[in-house]
């Protein structure tokens, strides 16, 4: 079974995930935006393999520490998608303006497309392209657990910031009705900032996209 964990990093508080399979305890960390000694304390204080980063887009908060990652553990980096390839270029630029610390520079081992899968262990996760934050922007879908990991796409009671080189809020829009809605109101999603909620509950009730 697909197990997670997921870990406020850096000063903007964002949920940095560590996804395993409980048989093999092999794991990947989504979106490991800094503060890496708790992320691998908790790693090992729950036994797990780190295999792989995992990347739904390439803001500072979610991949600053994605490069120093990959290469103090040789960990291949997963995503975003190739629509996303001017924020890595810009990570350094992106860490002086918010005050994080210098962010090495990487280059992805494998690029992510709509229809995508990547596996840890013996748990396959799909991947779909939502653009509309960034342009790159990709969420893990995990149907065997009714489970999502989306970044910034969609929050609890929120969605993501279209005014960053490169949004487009009707791109957004477009990328939760269409590609998030159809997981099912049961699925729970975990948002790059801020408390879990339900595709259901946010279709019912968030004011930004309510009823659609």
């Amino acid at each position: 079974m697909l197990h997670y964990h997921t870990i406020p990093v850096t000063a903007f508080q964002q949920n940095c995930s560590l996804v395993w399979c409980d048989q093999t305890m092999d794991a990947a960390v989504i979106d490991p935006g800094g503060d890496l000694d708790v992320l691998l304390a908790e790693a090992k204080r729950r036994g797990l393999h780190l295999k792989a980063i995992w990347l739904t887009h390439a803001h500072i908060d979610h991949a600053g520490g994605t490069g120093e990652l990959a290469q103090r553990l040789a960990l291949p980096i997963i995503g975003p998608h190739e629509g996303d390839q001017y924020w890595i270029d810009g990570l350094p630029q992106q860490g002086q303006m918010f005050g994080f610390p210098p962010a090495l520079h990487f280059t992805p081992t494998r690029w992510l497309h709509d229809g995508d899968t990547v596996t840890i262990g013996r748990e396959t996760l799909h991947v779909r392209h939502c653009p509309g934050h960034t342009p790159g922007h990709v969420v893990f879908h995990a149907p065997q657990v009714d489970r999502c990991f989306v970044g910034d796409v969609l929050f609890a009671g929120s969605i993501g910031r279209t005014d960053f080189p490169g949004g487009n809020h009707q791109q957004l829009i477009d990328s939760i009705t269409q590609r998030l809605w159809p997981m099912g109101d049961q699925t729970v999603f975990i948002p790059g900032h801020g408390p879990e909620s339900t595709f259901g509950r946010e279709r019912r009730s968030n004011p930004y996209v309510g009823n659609t």
